[in-house]
């Protein structure tokens, strides 16, 4: 632990999670299973993020921001359609979806978000 961050999930790359100061740093998830469109990619990503915050002790109705990244905004629709579905009600966060080129051609979509863990 440095300087009172918590890392979770820590490779020699990058670390999924990092927490510091009640705040929560989720890597970009993308869906481990490629092949599925980009509905199926998009609850991959969103089961990995609930999962993550999860373990964090918060969850998605205390996300601050969500960045996505589509490989193709011809997927903009169906991923906010799975998207709208999965936010917590009255609680969307603030978001900015962009088109970008993803690490691997398979992955159609990535998020990131950051989230705060609120105690009782």
């Amino acid at each position: 632990m440095t300087h009172g961050v918590r890392r979770f999930h820590v490779g020699d790359r990058l670390s999924e999670m990092a927490i510091h100061n009640q705040t929560v740093y989720l890597a970009g998830q993308v869906a481990p299973d490629g092949s599925q469109d980009i509905q199926g990619q998009t609850r991959q990503v969103l089961a990995a993020i609930d999962k993550l915050l999860a373990e964090a002790g918060t969850d998605k109705a205390h996300i601050l921001m969500a960045q996505i990244f589509l490989a193709d905004l011809a997927d903009f629709p169906g991923m906010n359609a799975v998207w709208d579905d999965w936010v917590a009600p009255g609680d969307a966060p603030p978001r900015a979806t962009v088109q970008a080129k993803l690490a691997r051609p398979e992955w159609r979509v990535e998020i990131v978000v950051t989230a705060a863990i609120i105690s009782s």
